[in-house]
């Protein structure tokens, strides 16, 4: 019987509890042994945030996840130069544990853009895709995909970034270690000082 694992994939720029909250019910509900929290580098389809660096990331994940067993951090898409692909990375874990099977999870407003994911036919065949909270649409899915519902929190790190950047706090957003990594290495305010410079926030 092959392990199971979940992988969970983002710029976690910063990481938040909705995240922690995606990552522990799809453990539970999928009956995965672990889940694996994968940032990238340079995602295909997203700009980078330029905000925080791969070693900030990397260390607020670590911070996160410190408390629970299940979970556990990859960080071989920030060493690959160029754009990071999901069908890289799982062509490298297939290989590097034969034994797994891999559920790749994701949000559900993110179903309907598989078929533009770099080498998606072939990517299918490694993992399988789990839809978190897929909203209801008329018409049939392009691919397989496992949905689960999870409780819904409205946080992005695009809103706590906008927060940091007008000095708004983001207590009981994040978990506390990461609140406090953000405060003592003055993450996320760059944003505000070059609007205060250049009059805008390109």
């Amino acid at each position: 019987m092959k392990v199971k694992i979940g992988i969970l994939g983002g710029t976690f720029d910063p990481p938040h509890h909705a995240h922690l909250i995606i990552a522990n019910e799809s453990r539970i509900k999928l009956g995965l042994e672990k889940i694996i929290f994968l940032p990238n580098a340079v995602p295909p389809h997203k700009k980078e945030s330029g905000l925080a660096s791969n070693a900030d990331r990397l260390k607020m994940i670590e911070l996160a996840i410190a408390d629970n067993p299940f979970f556990e951090v990859d960080d071989r898409e920030m060493h690959r130069s160029g754009k990071s692909y999901t069908y890289d990375t799982m062509i490298e874990m297939t290989k590097e544990f034969p034994n797994a099977a891999f559920s790749f999870i994701i949000g559900g407003d993110m179903v309907e853009y598989l078929p533009k994911w770099y080498h998606i036919n072939e990517l299918i065949k490694l993992v399988n895709f789990v839809g978190v909270n897929r909203p209801r649409y008329d018409g049939d899915a392009p691919y397989d995909i496992e949905e689960i519902e999870v409780p819904a929190l409205d946080i992005s790190s695009s809103m706590l970034r906008e927060r940091l950047a007008a000095g708004l706090p983001i207590d009981y957003y994040v978990p506390n270690e990461v609140s406090e990594y953000i405060k003592e290495h003055h993450l996320y305010e760059k944003r505000r000082n070059l609007g205060s410079s250049q009059g805008s926030d390109a």
